[in-house]
């Protein structure tokens, strides 16, 4: 899964600040004069990340998650909570440490109460680990970039919490345990969905042999909520996965974007004109 801003019809607003950088990159010959040529992708990303340049909030949520799962019982790959039932009662033990009980958290205990923020980087297997950070790299990105680095932070937080709240208010004598990221980051795509909605996401689709196909984000994140609501609408109160934080999480970032940007959005076209008639 790939998001790409470019689009015909939605002009890139850095892009003149392209075409300026790429005229004062090149030499008195035409040629350009990149200092990044011949450096790996996987390096260019490090040296912009220690640069503070990029996603750096987006690519340490990441780091950070995949972190904590290897060196938790989760990952099965540390030694120190051993293997077979000593390692079922050790990922028991630590799902009900760090994530949300919807029935402790409302009983307003200090330790529960901090359980929303926690759970946002506790992950219950590698496949749901995968899935969230696939997700958080494909749209974290250019929701950081339009947000910035700490606002994006307080939102990713913000609204990863309040999502995970929201599930334990619907359900409140629930004793199931409640982690991962997802609530936030449907927060990220709900945002993604109003700051970018003609970005073209490449998808790959099992029912037609997983080909690449590009479809507008206006079509592809409605389609995704639209699964969710189904599939909450099927949920059961026990243990499995709490599709209700998803749809919160996804309408709070995407009440968010549309609020915070709002005025943003009316004062482009006056800009336009502007320009048109200066």
């Amino acid at each position: 899964m790939i998001a790409e801003r470019g689009t015909a019809g939605e002009p890139d607003r850095n892009a003149a600040g392209s075409r300026e950088s790429s005229k004062d990159n090149r030499d008195g010959r035409g040629n350009r004069d990149d200092g990044d040529n011949g450096v790996a992708p996987a390096a260019r990303v490090l040296k912009e990340l220690l640069l503070g340049h990029g996603p750096v909030v987006t690519y340490s949520l990441v780091a950070l998650c995949c972190a904590v799962f290897v060196l938790s019982p989760s990952s099965g790959l540390n030694p120190a909570f051993g293997t077979g039932d000593q390692l079922i009662a050790a990922q028991r033990a630590y799902f009900q440490r760090w994530g949300v009980i919807p029935a402790e958290l409302l009983t307003g205990s200090p330790r529960a109460a901090l359980t929303p923020f926690t759970a946002l980087f506790v992950h219950g297997s590698w496949l749901h680990l995968l899935g969230n950070m696939l997700f958080l790299c494909v749209f974290g990105g250019m929701v950081e970039e339009r947000m910035g680095h700490v606002q994006f932070a307080l939102f990713y937080m913000g609204c990863g919490a309040l999502a995970l709240c929201a599930y334990a208010v619907a359900n409140p004598d629930s004793q199931a345990t409640l982690v991962g990221a997802s609530g936030a980051i449907s927060a990220v795509l709900g945002a993604f969905l109003r700051l970018f909605p003609k970005a073209r996401v490449t998808s790959l689709l099992p029912f037609l042999f997983f080909l690449p196909l590009r479809f507008p984000a206006w079509i592809v994140l409605p389609f995704w909520v639209a699964l969710q609501w189904l599939a909450a609408q099927r949920a059961s109160g026990g243990p499995g996965v709490a599709y209700l934080a998803h749809l919160v999480g996804f309408s709070l970032g995407f009440a968010y974007a549309w609020v915070r940007y709002l005025r943003t959005a009316r004062a482009c076209p006056a800009d336009r004109a502007a320009a048109g008639r200066g």
